[in-house]
């Protein structure tokens, strides 16, 4: 009896330790697949066209233009980076999945020309596998047929590794495709083929013709160091300068050859870390570029690029209607397109950065901002800051705005993520591990990330075999999902970092309840934004947003509490999911508490929404009422319950024309309010879609509920949907751009343009219910 108890141990733990053993490989598995459908990618969101792989070393390419008709044009109209001043009605993707690629569309006007870049990726081997893209340009409508463009791809290795041109060349170029042949740690060995392409050459009877062919394709090979090799543009510009001054030593100024002639760069092929590939087209033009690694066996040809883009085009659109299913009013063929670019441009937006940020961490006493006047203080403190770099770190995001923001952004993270986490899962989930990896020991995370040199330049097969590798593929989307084991292993790893950032904010960001013998619930929960000077809170993320003043160590902001609670609320969540009680009852206090304060320490009956806390001057608790977003906050992030009688004041102030409810969306402060449209009108007037997103979303929660705000939350909700998509459509019909913000008076968009960012919210709005005709059903 006692052997077969022994027995019977044995084999529990055998089979104990197998499953565990199981859970592990399919972790690491699942682990491996996700890392090899993501390696690459246009992942250098701050240039029109670029592809990186995800990794600090390697190879990756960027794509440059410019008309020549004209010897000014090449100077004024040379496009590399995204840039908000440039002559451009609109640019960005139309179709973009992360793991198979996408389309992309530039109408460059001050060019005259339409450009398509297509990327496409082939799972395979141990590299990531291979990829491609095929550029193609067409002159614009009502532009000459025969202009002349000149396109440059570049191509850079980071790090140590070997590049070199393979095929041979004549003196004067390359007559067909381009090889090159490399290898480093990250990539294994690889190929990259720029095709010969199709397309028009340019001709002319000046004599330069005679050396200068256009019909052949340029290559100048560099050796450059590697502070260096991102700065594409100025290796360019060298070379068009070394062009132009050869052409101005050899031929009189009275008879100037064409300028296609004069910017052609020396065809200088070899190895090196940076190669230059020149091509010059009239009129039409298309050529691919493909990158295939040696580890996924045979190389992709022209004809695999052709059918990889169709079958990517046809995967995207059945998905998306699947993914993003609207609903009227807006579930015609003109919304569709609109929702694909909008979407497409947030997830093509996600970029892969990697190098040092300055950071400063003398951490000062003035930044406690404990006196009277503490932002002089502060100020000061800051202007003998002794900033120094760390790192290197890296940081997988996506971006704000291409042109203006190509960096991270903590804030503007979380709503980036809501509608990428309905397309694809798991990649939402490694976004999150990247920024949760960039968290110091005390919780801190820097709220925007500037990471390297380049980044820093803008502070300011068959059908059936396709469709067996999509079904997959398709499991890497949502792979923690469908594996509760694997879900359950992310939530273990990134809990305790969860917690660390929660408790960051508990301590450093708490606000004074007991030294003005405030009534309160707790005297723990209340909080207020550090960093505040008499105009602004940048680190509310609301900027201009009028706050109590003059600023005092007595402020209590009711925004700050609120998000603290939404923290609570969800890391609630994932305790009881993880089955950690101890923390559940804890948070759960936590969370009491802070509904409590809301009501105690913030709310005005007599304005009838919550508002800042400041104290007066005999040192009483006193409201400062500034009705707008701050007001709006504990019901934005779901803190309010559909029956609060407090609920209905809020939605009163909601849909108050003479306030905050306009034919645009909701505006940022009340009409009412004497900073209305002040200063720099920042969050003064504007209307921004992250919150009225949480409006419609929570004007959707009330009014499918039975309480006595359900129908006037129905009412709210229908027309705030109708307003916000008609806004941002119409704006993006207009400009070929999502804005910023959008003005309350006649819905233009303004500030930064092409900001798909948390604009792209508008996809998820289309996609909710249309309780308009839903209720018209249920009177039937």
């Amino acid at each position: 009896m006692a052997r077969l108890a022994r027995w019977a141990a044995v084999a529990a733990f055998t089979i104990t330790t197998t499953k565990a053993e199981g859970e592990s490989i399919l972790t690491a598995e699942i682990g491996r697949q996700n890392n090899q459908s993501l390696l690459w990618g246009p992942y250098k969101p701050n240039v029109y066209f670029g592809v990186r792989p995800r990794a600090p070393e390697g190879l990756w390419t960027g794509l440059m233009w410019s008309k020549v008709d004209d010897y000014q044009e090449v100077q004024h109209g040379f496009r590399y980076t995204c840039e908000q001043g440039e002559d451009i009605h609109g640019y960005g993707w139309d179709e973009y999945d992360a793991r198979h690629g996408g389309i992309q569309s530039i109408h460059d006007k001050g060019n005259s020309i339409d450009i398509t870049t297509s990327f496409v990726k082939v799972p395979g081997g141990d590299h990531g596998g291979s990829w491609a893209a095929r550029i193609k340009g067409v002159p614009r409508e009502g532009a000459p047929k025969d202009i002349n463009t000149m396109l440059y791809y570049y191509i850079g290795q980071d790090g140590p590794g070997d590049l070199a041109v393979e095929t041979e060349s004549t003196e004067f170029g390359f007559l067909g495709d381009v090889k090159l042949r490399g290898s480093s740690k990250s990539l294994g060995d690889y190929t990259l083929l720029v095709t010969k392409g199709k397309g028009q050459k340019p001709s002319s009877d000046h004599p330069l013709s005679d050396t200068r062919k256009p019909e052949n394709t340029l290559v100048h090979s560099l050796r450059l160091s590697e502070r260096d090799v991102w700065q594409t543009k100025a290796a360019v510009f060298t070379l068009l300068q070394q062009a132009a001054r050869e052409v101005q030593e050899t031929f009189d100024e009275t008879n100037p050859p064409p300028p296609w002639q004069v910017y052609r760069i020396a065809n200088n092929p070899g190895a090196g870390n940076g190669h230059v590939v020149q091509k010059n087209f009239q009129g039409e033009f298309e050529f691919d570029v493909i990158f295939s690694s040696a580890s996924a066996g045979k190389a992709m040809t022209t004809t695999d690029v052709t059918r990889e883009i169709k079958q990517t085009s046809e995967l995207f659109g059945q998905r998306f209607s699947k993914i993003f299913d609207f609903k009227a009013p807006f579930n015609d063929n003109k919304y569709l397109q609109f929702g694909k670019s909008m979407f497409s441009n947030l997830l093509g937006g996600v970029g892969y950065f990697h190098g040092h940020q300055i950071i400063d961490r003398s951490n000062a006493d003035e930044y406690a901002e404990e006196d009277e006047g503490f932002w002089e203080g502060a100020a000061e403190a800051r202007a003998r800051q002794q900033a120094k770099a760390e790192g290197p770190y890296e940081l997988f995001t996506s971006v704000p705005s291409r042109p203006f923001f190509p960096r991270g952004f903590l804030w503007d993270e979380g709503f980036h993520l809501m509608p990428i986490s309905d397309w694809d899962m798991d990649l939402s989930l490694d976004v999150i591990q990247s920024w949760y990896n960039t968290m110091d020991e005390d919780g801190w995370i820097p709220r925007e990330q500037i990471l390297g040199d380049e980044a820093r330049t803008k502070s300011n097969g068959s059908a059936k075999a396709k469709k067996e590798t999509l079904s997959k593929e398709d499991d890497l989307h949502d792979a923690h999902l469908k594996n509760p084991e694997l879900g359950e292993a992310y939530l273990r790893k990134i809990y305790p970092l969860l917690q660390r950032q929660y408790q960051w904010f508990r301590r450093t960001q708490r606000g004074d309840v007991k030294t003005y013998d405030r009534t309160a619930y707790s005297s723990r929960e209340a909080y207020r934004w550090r960093g505040r000077t008499e105009t602004h809170c940048l680190t509310s993320g609301l900027d201009d947003y009028p706050r109590p003043s003059p600023p005092s160590p007595a402020e209590l902001h009711v925004d700050l509490l609120s998000w603290v609670g939404l923290m609570t609320k969800s890391l609630i969540n994932i305790a009881d999911a993880l089955g950690i009680a101890e923390d559940v009852a804890d948070m759960e206090k936590n969370l009491e508490a802070i509904e409590h304060n809301l009501n105690d320490l913030h709310w005005s009956e007599e304005e009838g929404c919550y508002c800042d806390a400041s104290v007066d001057d005999f040192e009483e608790h006193t409201l400062v009422c500034h009705k707008g977003y701050i007001s709006l906050m504990p019901f934005l992030v779901g803190l309010m319950k559909p029956k609060d009688p407090k609920l209905g004041k809020i939605l009163d102030l909601l849909g108050d024309e003479e306030h905050l409810f306009s034919p645009y969306g909701i505006r940022s402060l009340s009409k009412q309010d004497e900073f209305y449209g002040t200063e720099e009108n920042y969050w003064r007037s504007p209307i921004w879609m992250p919150m009225n997103y949480l409006a419609v979303k929570q004007l959707h929660h009330v009014a499918i509920q039975s309480g006595p705000h359900s129908k006037k939350a129905r009412d709210l909700y229908t027309r705030l949907r109708k307003n916000l998509v008609t806004t941002v459509y119409n704006s993006w019909k207009e400009t070929g751009f999502a804005w910023e913000q959008y003005n309350p008076e006649t819905g233009a968009g303004q500030r930064t343009q092409h900001f798909t960012g948390w604009t792209s919210l508008v996809v998820k709005i289309m996609a909710m219910d249309d309780l308009e005709r839903q209720e018209h059903h249920d009177e039937l």
